[in-house]
């Protein structure tokens, strides 16, 4: 199996990455087209030409790694993906191919935590919108998509991977509720920028507090990227 985990920045993306990395049948791939990405929109992201020199910039060969023999030959691979990546461009004849699973988190979260790292960012940025497109966009070939909201994880990891397990057709491993602390090989490069509380954890983080309050142009960010939440929350597990 070939699951291609479909996120934005600053959500549960690299926890769900080690959940499954941590289990002895799967592999994981760290946002492989983070280097086309960069490299098609010239975007000055921290650690830019060590990313660049770190990954395939050419969207067509990482398509086909993606779709070919699964890293160290393991039964299955997790792909974790940034929605934001997939600009014009970049090939999607591909996504009726793997089993898709969309991972949400409340947009005012998002931008609270990606503006602490990220200056000015946009509605481009933070991935939303273009979740939605491709949420609509697999739907239209006659796949369902999986849906979860990274606070039911966190309220519930067990149980909410538990279900996720059971509708990919996947037997429940422990081994995704614990891994160890640090830096895992998969990671990608840029792991030294954005990574560091998750190479500190040990599992998911309990439940989330009250929504962050956010003033200005990030409110208004928020504001713009609540609809596209709303309408994948309705299909959340």
């Amino acid at each position: 199996m070939k699951i291609a985990m479909w996120s934005g920045p600053r959500n549960l993306s690299t926890a769900m990455m080690y959940a499954f990395g941590n289990r002895s049948d799967f592999a994981a791939v760290d946002e492989p087209f983070y280097a086309a990405y960069l490299a098609q929109t010239g975007l000055a992201h921290p650690m830019r030409e060590h990313i660049i020199a770190s990954q395939s910039t050419d969207p067509a060969n990482v398509v086909q790694g993606l779709l070919g023999p699964n890293p160290h030959h393991a039964p299955h691979v997790y792909h974790k993906h940034m929605a934001q990546h997939m600009i014009e461009g970049v090939p999607r004849d591909w996504l009726g191919k793997v089993a898709n699973v969309f991972l949400i988190r409340h947009p005012a979260r998002v931008v609270a935590s990606f503006a602490a790292k990220y200056e000015n960012p946009t509605l481009d940025d933070i991935g939303f919108v273009q979740q939605a497109e491709l949420f609509d966009e697999i739907t239209a070939i006659g796949h369902q998509p999986l849906v979860l909201d990274s606070a039911d994880i966190r309220d519930n990891p067990e149980g909410m991977l538990r279900k996720l397990c059971a509708e990919l057709g996947l037997s429940f491993d422990p081994a995704m509720l614990e891994w160890p602390a640090g830096a895992k090989p998969f990671d990608g490069v840029w792991a030294p920028v954005w990574y560091g509380a998750v190479h500190e954890s040990v599992g998911f983080a309990g439940p989330e507090g009250p929504l962050p309050e956010v003033t200005g142009r990030l409110a208004a960010l928020v504001e713009a990227a609540l609809p596209a939440y709303e309408k994948m929350r309705r299909y959340a597990l």
